[in-house]
């Protein structure tokens, strides 16, 4: 069955209305309490009466977040860069960069705070959404790099183009896809790092979404940290179709993701 692009888009926000209705329904006729289980309607007034104060962490998590993607961007296209220019520096850094991923960002954290120490925090939370986004920006670029079509290389090759030439002309144009790939990616996870940074620092200093969490729990007041969440969500969803609108608008009159091998079929033709 073939559904129309309006009742498409119609849908996913239905049946999320319809959630919303059945989860406040439920929880009142339950008469679970709210430091448990808050109805839709509490988190609502919760975003009505605090948004200034949630904005404002708001505002705070999305300056981290940013400062750390783009750091995430320039070093990973830059290390990159290195990697396809020099295989001795690719052989050498590529498994300590492996490390600094594979180890979990809560474990060195605290080391972190330690070593930029706690009058810097925000320093602290950029470097550790940094490190969380760093690696796929870094593989992503790699890949797209060593992907080339050998054919380009040789033509290259052939006219006797100059390093930065191939790099501006061939190389960085060709790894493009991949590098926003990596950029979509890295959008995600820097925010995810500035949150766990957040809640690591656990400091007052800091007065992130996070932070907001942290401190409307010791309140219990469950209401306040789902408005936080709720506007976590907001800020990831925003991130990621900001960056996949990006990809659109950079890709769609020739990368064959965007566009179709295939002319399309005539209206009065007959499907085979």
């Amino acid at each position: 069955m073939k559904y129309s692009p309006t009742i498409k888009q119609i849908t996913p926000w239905a049946f999320g209305a319809a959630l919303l209705i059945a989860w406040e329904i439920a929880v009142t006729r339950a008469q679970i309490p709210s430091y448990v289980l808050p109805t839709p309607s509490q988190i609502w007034a919760v975003l009505r009466t605090e948004y200034l104060t949630l904005l404002h962490s708001t505002w705070i998590t999305l300056q981290i977040t940013l400062m750390a993607f783009l750091a995430a961007v320039t070093t990973g296209v830059g290390l990159a860069i290195i990697f396809s220019r020099f295989k001795l520096i690719e052989t050498v850094l590529y498994p300590y960069v492996v490390i600094l991923q594979v180890t979990p960002v809560i474990a060195i954290a605290p080391l972190i705070l330690i070593w930029v120490g706690f009058d810097n925090v925000n320093l602290a939370l950029i470097l550790i959404g940094w490190i969380v986004a760093f690696f796929p920006m870094l593989t992503n670029s790699v890949a797209g790099m060593k992907a080339i079509d050998p054919d380009m290389q040789d033509l290259f090759t052939l006219y006797r183009a100059r390093s930065l030439q191939r790099l501006i002309q061939l190389e960085l144009p060709a790894a493009f896809p991949n590098m926003l790939t990596g950029a979509k990616i890295s959008g995600g996870l820097a925010l995810i790092g500035a949150v766990v940074a957040e809640f690591v620092a656990g400091s007052g200093s800091s007065t992130g979404l996070a932070w907001r969490i942290i401190e409307a729990g010791n309140r219990l007041d469950i209401a306040a940290m789902f408005a936080a969440l709720f506007l976590l969500s907001v800020l990831g969803i925003t991130i990621f179709h900001l960056l996949s609108l990006l990809e659109w608008a950079a890709l769609r009159k020739w990368h064959p993701s965007f566009t179709s091998s295939e002319p399309p079929r005539s209206a009065n033709k007959p499907s085979e």
